[in-house]
């Protein structure tokens, strides 16, 4: 294990406290000074299963999970469904350490419960050790458990034992549970850490150089959040006040957050009885004046794709969240993927319009959640922030100074009945709510209950007062008008740039992604600079309207272009390509869609083996796809 970072994995079944055991570790060494990093893996049956979540942990900024990992607590599965030799899961007892080896780096540490765990069902398990050089630790944590509490404290004791081998500070991991937990539980809990990290230290040999844990210091304060967070902070803080959903994994983290604070800040969820009526009543609201959200995961995006149109059609200001996972249909819904991105922008009917916006990191999550409740209200249009599970699942620490900026109530151009009595008005007083000749597509709207602020909303086409109409000549008008918003918003976004570069400007090479990626590829183009390659990125997080000027400019300044993306049909490229209309010789595709997310050094390999070296990749893991013509 080397001494810049800590990647420890936790390994149980669904229900064993993975989850909390590892967001409460990695915010205990967050609050020691380092920079954290998670990444969660789990299964999509109802109940039981290996499940494992990483912590990386860096004096230095961390913007990736790493490549593989050096520390294991293994604690077995207490879920187990079917020990009978022979059961279609296999032995599931064992799979937290069984499942989990492949990855761990040489050199590395094992801890097990061996009141749960029995190495000699996995086959050669001590010549792996031994030609790997890992440190194994068997440790009874069961029974310690069971002696002081609970069965479930056993990942506490695992904790402690971790403490002991690393030489991370008991008061670290005693402050955080103080803070967490109920006194009922805190004390029994406190317990078991101590003891489990007393009897490691008393019965092995810890104090081997290679299994330290580094030390670090933040200049400010920090926050541990995952991208569910700040897509939930950032609508709240720009004013969503109302959110309509049915839950579905990943977005029921964004809706569940929501629906936690909304009450207390006068605000209205609900759950209803799917997405359809979801995305409806969000569109209800927003007519009403309130800013208002709804969101899915794919299955029940295509759900909202009525109601997204009549958004459109009626002009009514909306903000969705999709949050992509691998498909078609229920595909494996708790794993990470990128390919919700044609699903999200070609939805609904006709000639649509909408707002596409793809966070990266936890900061832009929320950066993009504002922005996109800016743009719906400013040109009543829909927006929609575009992430995955990757991004929704995963816990890093941000300097709380980043949400440090005001609330905006404002919900765009709604007239008052002073100015409404100055609007026209057809003969039996309706308002002209979709006037034809107006600045930037964005004709002034009502809200109900206005004197002289009465129309006519529907899906159909209509006149400017809301009338359904056939007219060629209104038709042509309409559509016009509503795709001037287009113009007008990447003209905004020009102004406000949601595209992140990184690297040298005059490099030979280029990376193109979107979302997730991230910063999975920005330390990725670090070490390939820093081995002697000329090598940038561009992240793009705007892809409707698509930022064709600045994309092309990326593109035009190096010799080839890797476009990284976790989907097998290239969507991001194929999308580059269709906005900028040339460049197909120059851009070629990395791609994974495995159900795990690239590491840097995938990245790494893709770029070296099929752009430097013209070469093909081993294995399964990743695809080249070679730019045309090649």
């Amino acid at each position: 294990m080397s001494e810049d970072e800590l990647i420890w994995r936790i390994a149980g079944g669904s229900g064993d406290g993975i989850a909390s055991t590892s967001q409460n570790f990695a915010k205990a060494l967050m609050r020691a000074g380092l920079h954290v990093f998670t990444h969660r893996h789990y299964p999509s049956r109802i109940r039981g299963g290996h499940t494992y979540v990483e912590v990386r942990a860096s004096a230095d900024p961390v913007k990736s999970r790493g490549d593989g990992y050096n520390f294991l607590l293994a604690l077995g599965d207490s879920f187990a469904r079917n020990p009978q030799e022979g059961a279609y899961y296999g032995n599931e007892e064992i799979k937290p350490l069984s499942e989990n080896l492949d990855e761990l780096r040489e050199g590395g540490v094992i801890i097990y419960d061996e009141g749960l765990v029995d190495t000699d069902d996995i086959p050669n398990f001590e010549e792996r050790v031994e030609e790997n050089n890992w440190h194994v630790y068997p440790l009874d944590l069961r029974t310690l458990a069971r002696e002081k509490g609970r069965e479930v404290m056993r990942n506490t004791a695992g904790v402690g034992a971790t403490c002991a081998i690393t030489g991370i500070d008991l008061e670290w991991i005693e402050e955080l549970m103080a803070d967490a937990m109920p006194e009922k539980i805190l004390e029994p809990n406190v317990e078991i850490l101590n003891e489990a990290y007393e009897q490691v230290s008393e019965e092995y040999n810890v104090d081997a150089p290679d299994i330290s844990v580094p030390e670090g210091e933040h200049d400010e304060e920090q926050l541990l959040m995952s991208g569910s967070d700040a897509i939930a902070y950032g609508a709240i803080d720009e004013g969503c006040r109302f959110i309509a959903g049915y839950p579905m994994t990943p977005w029921t983290e964004v809706f569940t957050i929501m629906s936690q604070n909304l009450p207390d800040l006068g605000g209205i969820s609900e759950q209803v009885e799917d997405e359809i009526a979801a995305a409806a009543l969000a569109i209800g609201a927003s007519h009403t004046g309130v800013k208002a959200m709804s969101g899915s995961s794919g299955g029940g995006f295509a759900l909202m794709g009525e109601p997204l149109g009549l958004a459109e059609m009626s002009e009514t200001p909306l903000v969705l969240v999709e949050a992509m996972r691998a498909g078609p249909s229920t595909g494996m819904p708790t794993k990470p993927e990128q390919a919700d991105l044609e699903h999200v922008l070609y939805s609904s009917q006709g000639d649509s319009h909408r707002v596409v916006l793809a966070p990266g990191t936890v900061q832009e999550a929320y950066d993009h959640a504002r922005k996109a409740f800016e743009l719906a209200y400013k040109y009543q249009i829909p927006s929609i922030v575009l992430y995955d599970q990757k991004l929704s699942g995963e816990l890093t620490n941000v300097p709380a100074s980043h949400f440090d900026r005001e609330p905006n109530p404002d919900i765009g151009k709604t007239l008052t009945e002073d100015e409404l009595a100055e609007q026209p008005h057809t003969e039996d007083g309706k308002f002209h709510r979709f006037q034809h000749d107006v600045d930037d597509g964005v004709s002034p709207r009502s809200v109900p209950g206005q004197k002289g602020g009465r129309f006519l909303v529907t899906g159909n086409e209509h006149s400017p007062a809301g009338h359904i109409s056939e007219d060629p000549d209104n038709r042509v008008a309409q559509v016009n008008r509503r795709f001037e918003k287009m113009d007008a918003i990447r003209a905004d976004l020009d102004g406000d740039s949601l595209l992140t570069p990184h690297g040298p400007d005059e490099a030979e090479y280029g990376i193109l992604t979107f979302g997730s990626q991230q910063g999975t590829v920005e330390e990725a183009v670090d070490r390939l600079n820093d081995r002697g390659h000329s090598v940038k990125q561009l992240t793009v997080g705007e892809l409707a309207p698509y930022p064709v000027d600045a994309v092309e400019a990326f593109v035009e300044s190096v010799d080839e272009v890797l476009v990284v993306e976790m989907n097998a049909s290239a969507q991001f490229r194929g999308l580059t390509q269709k906005e900028l209309g040339r460049y197909g010789e120059k851009l070629s595709s990395l791609l994974k869609y495995n159900g795990n997310p690239f590491e840097p050094e995938e990245v790494i390999e893709g770029f070296v083996t099929s752009i430097v070296e013209d070469g093909e990749l081993p294995g399964h893991e990743t695809k080249f796809v070679p730019a045309a013509g090649d």
